[in-house]
C-alpha cells in the first residue's frame, strides 16, 4: 500500500513538474529574446548569447512606446479606482439595505452577465457616438467600469453578506452612522475581495485591444496592445526581439501587483472579525 502511494506522488510531482516547465520555457525564451542581439527570435543560445540591451533603449527613444505606457497605465489606474468605488458603494447598499425590487435588479444584473460584452459592441459604439464620446478616454473607461460593475457587485456582495451584521449593529450602539461602518469596519475586513476586484479592473484595460481599437482614433491616444499590434503588421514580424522586450514591460506592473498583493488574496481576514 505504502508503495502504491509513494508511485502515486511521484506521478503527480512528474505531471507538475511538467506543468511548470511548459509555462517557464516560453517565458524564459522571450525573456533572452529580449536582450539578444539582431531580431530574431528562433536563434537564442545559451552558448552564444550576447547580451545587449539595446532593444529597450530603442523601445523608450526611437518609438512611442513610452506614450502607449502611460496612455494604457493611466486608463487602467483611473478604471480601477472608479470601478471600486461604484462597485464596494452597489455591493454595500444590496447587501446590507432591504428595499422594493431589490431582488428584481440583482436578477437583470447576473442575467445581463451572461451575454458576452462583444454583443454589445454596435450599441456601444451607437451611444459614444451620441453622446461625442468617440476618441475619449472618458468613453472608453465608461465602456470598462459599466462593463464590470455587475459582475463584481454581485462579487463583493457576496462577500459583504458573510460578513456578520452584529458588527454593524455593535457599531450603531457605540453611535457609528453608515458612513463610519461602510469605512472602518466593511470596507478593513473586504480587503482580499477588494484586491482581487481591483486587480482585475486593472488587468481588463492593460490586455484589452478590441474597446480601445473600437473607440479610440487619434495615434497620440493609443494603447499599449493597439501600439505593439500595429508593429506586428507595419513590420511583418521582422522586429520579434523589439516586440518581446515591449512585452516583457507589459508583464512587469501586473507581476509586481500580485507579488505585493499576494498576501490580501491569500489571506481570510474575515474570520478574525469576531471573537469566539
Amino acid at each position: 500500500m505504502k508503495k502504491r502511494i509513494d508511485f502515486l506522488n511521484v506521478i503527480i510531482y512528474l505531471f507538475f513538474g511538467i506543468y511548470v516547465l511548459t509555462i517557464l520555457i516560453p517565458v524564459l525564451w522571450t525573456v533572452l529574446t529580449s536582450f539578444k542581439e539582431g531580431t530574431s527570435m528562433f536563434s537564442v543560445s545559451l552558448t552564444d548569447f550576447n547580451f545587449t540591451l539595446d532593444h529597450y533603449k530603442k523601445l523608450f527613444f526611437e518609438t512611442e512606446y513610452l506614450r502607449w505606457f502611460m496612455n494604457t497605465l493611466k486608463i487602467a489606474i483611473i478604471n480601477t479606482i472608479v470601478g471600486l468605488f461604484l462597485t464596494t458603494l452597489t455591493a454595500y447598499i444590496f447587501s446590507r439595505y432591504n428595499f422594493s425590487m431589490k431582488r428584481k435588479i440583482m436578477m437583470n444584473m447576473l442575467i445581463l452577465q451572461m451575454f458576452p460584452s462583444f454583443l454589445s459592441m454596435t450599441a456601444i459604439f451607437i451611444l459614444l457616438v451620441k453622446m461625442n464620446l468617440i476618441d475619449t478616454y472618458l468613453g472608453l473607461i465608461l465602456v470598462y467600469t459599466g462593463s464590470r460593475i455587475p459582475f463584481d457587485t454581485w462579487l463583493v456582495k457576496g462577500y459583504f453578506d458573510a460578513l456578520p451584521k452584529s458588527l454593524d449593529e455593535a457599531a450603531k450602539t457605540d453611535g457609528a452612522g453608515h458612513l463610519t461602518i461602510f469605512t472602518k469596519i466593511i470596507l478593513p475586513l473586504a480587503k482580499p475581495i477588494l484586491v482581487f476586484v481591483g486587480l482585475t479592473g486593472f488587468i481588463g484595460p492593460w490586455l484589452d485591444f478590441i474597446f480601445p481599437t473600437l473607440i479610440l482614433r487619434s495615434p497620440e491616444k493609443k494603447t499599449l496592445a493597439m501600439g505593439i499590434f500595429e508593429w506586428i503588421t507595419k513590420n511583418s514580424g521582422d522586429e520579434y526581439t523589439l516586440f518581446t522586450a515591449g512585452a516583457i514591460i507589459v508583464a512587469i506592473p501586473i507581476s509586481i501587483f500580485f507579488i505585493v498583493l499576494q498576501k490580501y488574496i491569500a489571506k481570510g481576514l474575515v474570520s478574525g472579525a469576531v471573537k469566539e
